[in-house]
């Protein structure tokens, strides 16, 4: 994902806004829409599509995965949903916000946003070391969370 994609988000700070944003884009918000805007503000960490269309684990209704996939594309196109991938496993989406680029554990999976501030002082030392601009949206940074290191027994 180039930085000029991630320029082009529409940070919406829940689930209404979001709707909104679809509305002001000239996007309808069908109920399909509402229910993937709904899995994914509430899920609070990126999810699958999978994820979204089986009910998120009981917490909202299911749905048609293909429809799911549609409206994640559509709103993706629409600057209000990201993907990223970890690792080898399946896209993960979130909304689309200011703190855009992520970290992952390649043990258990947990993500996180990276602070804006740390995220740039990584982006410039890559910059200054090796001339590449970079980006950890669609393919965040990995290593070990915290808990796994200490699983692991490596240093704190």
């Amino acid at each position: 994902m180039s930085a000029r994609h991630l320029s082009s988000a529409l940070p919406a700070r829940d689930a209404g806004t979001a709707a909104q944003a679809l509305r002001e884009r000239g996007l309808r918000l069908t109920a399909s829409r509402r229910l993937v805007i709904d899995a994914l503000y509430s899920a609070g960490r990126p999810v699958t599509a999978e994820e979204i269309a089986s009910g998120l684990y009981g917490t909202s209704p299911r749905c048609d995965l293909a429809s799911v996939y549609r409206n994640l594309d559509t709103m993706e196109r629409a600057g209000l949903v990201r993907h990223m991938h970890l690792g080898h496993g399946p896209g993960l989406y979130a909304p689309a916000t200011d703190a855009a680029e992520w970290i992952a554990c390649e043990r258990c999976g947990r993500s996180e946003v990276v602070p804006e501030r740390l995220a740039a002082l990584v982006r410039d030392a890559v910059r200054e070391r090796v001339g590449y601009e970079v980006s950890f949206a669609h393919f965040p940074l990995a290593g070990l969370c915290p808990r796994c290191r200490e699983k692991l027994g490596g240093p704190r």
